[in-house]
């Protein structure tokens, strides 16, 4: 099942940005491209097709099914960078805590420590991991 059918109780499955928001992102990126379009096209396909030279990117903000595999926001991170790398620009919009963002407006650098295999307090024994990235946010003087 896809996000086209719905979430919870209320059967709603498409949220836009708000007019006053989209206006504001527009006036200073104007955008050419939206690869995550409403109403989306029947044969319509954000992920495969060629971006336009500024995208607004408003993705799903769960997963979709795409070429019959389950797909989420790192199916739509990898393909906006791809995109970047060839040039173009790419904002999108996507939900996160607001803790992550206090720490970055704080100035914290970010560093990827993959998927780290946490030790059991009563064994030392290595778990298998979370299947999950763990960021570490550093907050120095240095």
């Amino acid at each position: 099942m896809g996000f086209e059918n719905g979430n919870g109780g209320d059967g709603k499955h498409y949220w836009l940005t708000p007019p006053d928001l989209m206006a504001r992102l527009n006036e200073e990126f104007c955008f050419t491209f939206d690869p995550c379009p409403f109403p989306k096209p029947a044969d319509f396909d954000g992920l495969d097709i060629e971006w336009g030279e500024s995208n607004y990117v408003n993705p799903p903000f769960g997963s979709i099914l795409h070429n019959g595999k389950k797909k989420g926001a790192t199916a739509w991170a990898k393909k906006a960078v791809a995109e970047f790398k060839k040039g173009k620009r790419v904002v999108m919009v996507y939900p996160i805590d607001k803790w992550v963002l206090m720490l970055l407006a704080s100035g914290a650098k970010v560093r990827n420590l993959g998927d780290v295999r946490w030790c059991a307090i009563e064994d030392g024994s290595q778990g298998k991991g979370t299947g999950r990235h763990i960021a570490c946010f550093i907050l120095s003087n240095d």
